[in-house]
């Protein structure tokens, strides 16, 4: 059991018959009245994120979060399959469970899959990815790396923009959190 005074950052817990992940927390103390803790919560399993206050003395069941690192195999139009690299038992997630990750991750690549009681709710692809650009408009001579930038299309699918020395075949650098070119590799 933990007490609602000590949440921190990425604490996960049971409240409401749901488990939550806490994003921001604020420990109040006002003039008058009672302490009280302001956090911003957002449920593991559906998304949804929600700003409450909590008594101090409250207390909560701690959420256990299994993490495991699996790899990407394929997909078969609706379900995405991944295989735990230690038994090789190999799960089906839908596309809303996989979600945004599917920009960075190809086929045979690693993933962070979260679970909770043996459920998996949420893929998250590695913080660094290296992806070939497959389209992007030709450089022009006189461009320089201090310039503007342009879209480019990579080999998952997803769109960024890249400096204007970047071209087609180019291997680059993207960094999954932000969905941002960080370098040419």
């Amino acid at each position: 059991m933990i007490s609602a005074g000590d949440l921190r950052k990425g604490l996960t817990f049971e409240y409401d018959g749901d488990v939550y992940e806490v994003i921001d927390f604020q420990h109040v103390k006002p003039g008058k009245g009672a302490a009280f803790v302001r956090a911003k919560i957002k449920s593991v399993l559906s998304g949804a994120i929600k700003d409450t206050t909590f008594n101090p003395s409250e207390k909560f069941e701690k959420a256990v979060i299994e993490t495991k690192t699996m790899q990407y195999l394929y997909n078969d139009g609706t379900l995405y399959y991944f295989m735990d690299n230690e038994t090789y038992e190999q799960i089906p997630l839908d596309g809303s469970m996989v979600g945004d990750a599917l920009d960075f991750m190809r086929e045979n690549d690693s993933a962070t899959i979260n679970f909770y009681k043996g459920s998996p709710f949420r893929v998250t692809p590695e913080n660094f990815v290296e992806l070939k650009v497959t389209f992007t408009e030709p450089g022009v001579k006189g461009d320089t790396s201090s310039g503007g930038s342009k879209p480019a299309k990579v080999e998952t699918g997803y769109t960024l923009n890249v400096p204007l020395f970047v071209n087609m075949g180019d291997v680059i650098r993207i960094d999954t959190r932000t969905g941002e070119y960080m370098s040419r590799v």
